[in-house]
């Protein structure tokens, strides 16, 4: 079950984030009463979440769309390249999800069912630089594809293009025509989604910034503009700094409501829902509009549709006894299934890196998940089965500042060690340095490690002793942000000599706030 509760059970009102967890750059949609969320994900794979909600509030992961990235690269990890801002959409049937991938191009997945199973990528156009897709089908069948651009790729960050498309989807009938470009009133302008009401086509953008910037709408009569624009939502007297894309979606009576998300440093960028209501033509969202009509984020509100929350939840826990990992757990890269067996527990197989040194920056076959609460700790369970000297197995915290505690097998027996790392060049590879803090004798091959997770990313370390007491080892480590996203608890068994060796065999891993 989740950690976070925005909603608890009988209350009438929600608070904001809904999920405290790194969801970012959410795209949404509702089929008949069913809402269907994804999100980036970067170089964790699989890729690009699908969530499924009945009430806005309360969500459970249902699939991922993307099982590996199609291309070599991605065997290690791509610290943040991948998959960038999806947009999800529902047409004829179908479900598409276009995925930008800020090196190598656009790609579309689909499905007849948003659990899966979901296509393989393909290609709709490929290049660098275009990011932030949304496919719209217009009533008379045309289909457009609206796009931004980074400018970390291509030296363009405030400028959106619409491109015409295909009816099936799968291909650009052109290379675009720029509809808005106002590098000094929007800034860093991204994250387009299109729609249509009323006889306008409009485009949520967000611009100024992830951390301070401000939630843009642009209105024309025709998909190719002349837009005019008006800033909708921003950070006003609230903490909710940089309210940032998201998406419009609506309930079955009517009523319209907005997604987004906003950057909170170590969390990562956290999942909001805003009301919205509609006046001259303009989306008037969250809460206190001032003098030109731009309103600032609720921090509660009535809840938008009646309490589903019984049904729905993120997982966290896990005893490893399903026939394959589930559905919260993420590798560094494109998925190996020789990394992993899972009989009676989760049997992770020490190998060695690529690269020189087997620094957990750099290992492809680290598990991970997203945590999802301010304050938590992470227990786990675990055997090193050891086969080589140096070989080990642990928990972790990672991001450009991360931290560890392994069970190790030295020259001497085994041992208990902490260690602290840090990425010294935040690249896509990217290179990184770690350093013992402390290393303790340890009388066996099993232990349960325990990482405790404080508000605002300070970590301690601490086992438990045979009478089930738990030793907390001295230090206090940072959790810092990753590339793109937050930090995240993670599992790994590697050799710190960096050479085949056994195995690191976890048995249960439990969240607790």
């Amino acid at each position: 079950m989740g950690l976070y509760n925005s909603a608890p059970e009988g209350a009438e009102v929600y608070r904001n984030p809904i999920l405290a967890m790194d969801l970012s750059d959410p795209d949404a949609i509702r089929v008949g009463e069913d809402y269907y969320l994804v999100a980036s994900s970067f170089t964790y794979l699989p890729g690009v979440p699908v969530l499924h909600s009945k009430d806005l509030v309360h969500w459970r992961q249902i699939s991922w769309c993307v099982s590996a990235l199609p291309f070599a690269r991605y065997a290690q990890p791509c610290h943040g390249a991948g998959a960038w801002a999806p947009a999800i959409r529902w047409h004829d049937g179908l479900f598409y999800v276009y995925i930008p991938l800020p090196d190598e191009g656009i790609f579309v997945t689909t499905a007849a069912d948003p659990a899966g199973p979901w296509s393989p990528l393909h290609c709709v156009w490929q290049g660098k630089g275009w990011i932030d897709p949304c496919p719209f089908w217009d009533d008379d069948g045309a289909a457009y594809l609206v796009h931004a651009f980074a400018r970390s790729r291509c030296g363009i960050k405030h400028r959106i293009d619409v491109c015409a498309m295909s009816p099936d989807g799968m291909r650009l009938l052109d290379q675009g025509t720029e509809v808005f470009n106002d590098p000094v009133r929007h800034p860093t302008m991204e994250g387009p989604k299109m729609y249509r009401r009323d006889g306008w086509y409009y485009i949520f953008a967000p611009a100024g910034g992830v951390g301070t910037g401000w939630q843009t709408v642009l209105r024309a009569r025709s998909p190719l503009g002349p837009y005019e624009d008006k800033i909708v939502l921003h950070q006003g007297a609230t903490p909710v700094n940089g309210p940032h894309q998201g998406a419009w979606v609506d309930t079955p009576d009517g009523a319209d409501w907005f997604l987004h998300f906003q950057e909170r440093g170590v969390y990562g960028r956290v999942l909001h829902l805003q009301p919205m209501t509609w006046a001259d033509g303009w989306p008037a969202m969250g809460e206190k509009p001032n003098s030109q009509g731009v309103g600032q984020p609720v921090l509660s509100h009535p809840l938008p549709l009646p309490d589903k929350g019984s049904d729905f939840s993120m997982a966290c826990d896990d005893d490893f006894s399903g026939p394959d990992l589930a559905l919260q757990w993420q590798w560094q890269a494109n998925p190996q299934r020789r990394w992993y067996d899972l009989d009676g527990g989760l049997r992770l197989h020490i190998l060695p890196c690529v690269r020189d040194r087997s620094l957990l920056w750099y290992l492809p076959n680290v598990l991970s998940q997203t945590p999802q609460a301010w304050a938590f700790t992470m227990e786990a369970s675990l055997t090193l089965e050891d086969r080589e000297e140096g070989d080990e197995a642990g928990i972790a915290v990672l991001g450009h500042s991360y931290s560890a505690l392994a069970l190790q097998r030295d020259a001497s027996g085994r041992r208990l060690v902490l260690y602290r790392g840090a990425v010294t060049q935040p690249t896509a590879q990217g290179e990184a340095e770690e350093e013992t803090v402390r290393a303790v004798p340890y009388p066996g091959d099993r232990v349960t490690l325990r990482l405790h997770f404080f508000q605002g990313g300070s970590v301690t370390y601490g086992y438990l002793r045979p009478d089930g007491t738990e030793e907390v080892l001295t230090g206090s480590f940072y959790a810092g942000p990753s590339s793109w996203s937050g930090a995240r608890p993670a599992l790994f068994a590697r050799n710190v000599r960096n050479v085949p060796g056994g195995d690191g065999r976890f048995h249960r891993v439990r969240f607790t706030p």
